[in-house]
This record gives structure tokens, sequence and C-alpha cells, in this order.
């Protein structure tokens, strides 16, 4: 692991785990925000950040939306803040993972 990253506490079988399997990560770590969690094992992180606008001296809010891969060990779900990291493409849209869970959702639902 690059990054000293703290190991979760359960376990899991998956070989697409980076602490469990044998996927490396590699390249750049992003915080992001899970959106979506209906997929099986992979999670949508939206991912809000600034650009520069040099004709206007501003910045606007953008955002992007990054498939991750999710293992059973982490199992993040909607509302949750979490870190994922580059690695080799795990599908055809899929060359993220979920290697943190950084805060879980307090709201009792959506919106």
């Amino acid at each position: 692991m690059p990054l000293s990253l703290k190991r979760p506490k359960k376990t899991c079988n998956d070989h697409n785990c980076p602490f469990h399997g044998k996927l490396p990560i590699r390249g750049r770590i992003l915080e992001g925000t899970v959106i979506s969690a209906k997929m099986d094992k992979t999670v949508v992180v939206r991912r809000d950040y600034l650009n520069y606008l040099s004709k206007f001296k501003r910045y606007e809010r953008r955002h992007s939306h990054l498939p991750a891969h999710s293992p059973p060990c982490i199992s993040a779900k909607e509302g949750d803040r979490v870190r994922i990291a580059e690695c080799r493409p795990t599908s055809k849209t899929v060359s993220f993972v979920v290697v943190e869970k950084l805060e879980e959702d307090r709201s009792g639902g959506q919106g």
C-alpha cells in the first residue's frame, strides 16, 4: 500500500479487494460522496471540485461521477463519504476502488 490506509475490521474473499485480494492500487487518490449503491459491489461516487475561469477571475463549481468497486469488507452505502484509489480497470467503466470509509451517513433518509 503506497498510502498508510486503515485496514477494515471485516475480512472478505473478493479477489478485487486491495486488502484481502490481489488488486494493486496506483495513481490518484480522491475523496467523494456515494450517491448510488444499487449495483453489485459497485458504487457511484460524486466528486465536487472548483474550476478556475481566467476570463472572469472566478471559480465555478463542478462535479464528476466516478464508478468505483466497493469490496464487501468496506460495504459503502449511499450518503457515505469515502476515499477511492485508482487501480487497473476491473470492468468497462470501473477503474477505481473504495479503500476507506471516512464518515457514514448520519441522516435518516435521502434529501
